[in-house]
């Protein structure tokens, strides 16, 4: 039997999740909401059967609706999701979670005392090139991990109700919450943005983040670029992994190349006395087949698994809390003119460490 789902929001997101939870055998589109009825029509088009709700709130009391989705403006999420779970719905939401730290934190906790699956539409987490990347790191391929350089780059949309780490960076931090062991937790960062056009928000950035062992990660997010790049570098041990996301023929190439240091002693206990050889590895590059699936589909089924099994999603609340902090943490290191900033890691609600893989009981319809 089918899970029912309403959208809320038919503006720039809405449609795509209408589409995709309407061609999922585990889903049933029963209502789409937005304050402007014609705009939904639009959408729906003129053959639809589902539902348009104007109110928030008529759409909550109806009991033929099991989730809500969650596609408007990011300062509205916090409210719309928390009513949607008092309400006993489970709720996905779109990036960012929510717009401050504190809102996420509320969201998070309300939806694990409910026993109700809480969501981020963390989109490219469900993108086949990125499942494979997460293997490849999570599964030893690449060894320790010793850098990660992110290129986001385009020209437009410059908005102005946010700067570009908050429209851009979302997506290379979440990829990396994904694909990294025990998910994103750097300490601190530090943040560089500039607004050369006068935009009053920062137009083009670089993010950089300490890694456990030693390893950095550097994010670079431009709104003003003539080229559109989609690109990430994985660096390991023992393998280089490339992610192009705009060349469908090679999403991923894996380079048995790299630096190896043998490290040698005569005995001594000086370290002048160490001897560091530099060996250069120079082996084959493969690139993985890699099936074309659309991401929202694959996201669509992870969240009617997750309230069907009772447990949480590959991307839930928590993901969405841990970019959240990183976010904040730029906005901070940003004012203070690039200084480290620290970045205040989630703990469980109550001060437990969340429990990943699993929701309360009752999660399930």
């Amino acid at each position: 039997m089918s899970l029912r789902v309403a959208v809320v929001g038919a503006g720039y997101w809405g449609p795509n999740l209408v589409r995709n939870f309407g061609s999922s055998p585990d889903w049933e589109v029963v209502a789409l909401c937005d304050l402007d009825a014609q705009r939904a029509a639009a959408v729906l088009g003129p053959r639809s059967t589902v539902d348009i709700e104007t109110s928030l709130e008529a759409l909550l009391a109806r009991d033929d609706v099991d989730a809500v989705a969650v596609a408007t403006p990011a300062d509205t999420h916090c409210a719309i999701a928390l009513a949607a779970l008092e309400a006993g719905k489970h709720v996905l939401v779109e990036k960012p979670i929510a717009s401050s730290r504190a809102d996420a934190e509320r969201m998070v906790a309300r939806a694990e005392e409910l026993g109700l699956v809480l969501m981020c539409d963390h989109t490219y987490c469900y993108t086949p090139a990125v499942q494979h990347l997460r293997a490849l790191v999570q599964g030893g391929e690449l060894g320790d991990i010793l850098f990660v350089d992110s290129v986001r780059i385009n020209l437009g949309l410059v908005r102005s109700d946010v700067d570009v780490f908050w429209d851009l960076a979302p997506h290379d931090l979440s990829i990396l919450d994904f694909v990294l062991p025990g998910g994103l937790s750097p300490l601190e960062v530090s943040a560089r943005g500039a607004d050369p056009i006068g935009n009053g928000h920062s137009c083009l950035g670089y993010l950089t983040m300490p890694l456990p062992g030693g390893a950095i990660a550097n994010v670079h997010v431009n709104w003003l670029s003539p080229t559109k790049i989609r690109h990430m570098v994985i660096g390991g041990s023992r393998r280089t992994v490339v992610w192009d996301d705009l060349n469908p023929q090679q999403r991923l190439s894996v380079y048995d190349r790299g630096v190896d240091l043998d490290l040698t002693s005569d005995g001594a206990d000086t370290a002048e006395k160490r001897l560091v050889n530099v060996n250069y590895r120079l082996g084959d590059m493969h690139a993985p087949a890699l099936p074309e699936r659309e991401a929202l589909g694959l996201m669509a089924a992870e969240f009617a698994a997750a309230i069907t099994e009772g447990r949480a999603p590959a991307t839930d609340g928590w993901a969405g809390l841990r970019v959240l902090s990183v976010l904040e943490a730029a906005t901070e290191s940003q004012r203070r003119a690039g200084a480290m900033a620290a970045v205040g890691m989630p703990l469980g609600h109550a001060g437990l460490q969340p429990q990943r893989g699993l929701v309360a009981a009752g999660a399930g319809r």
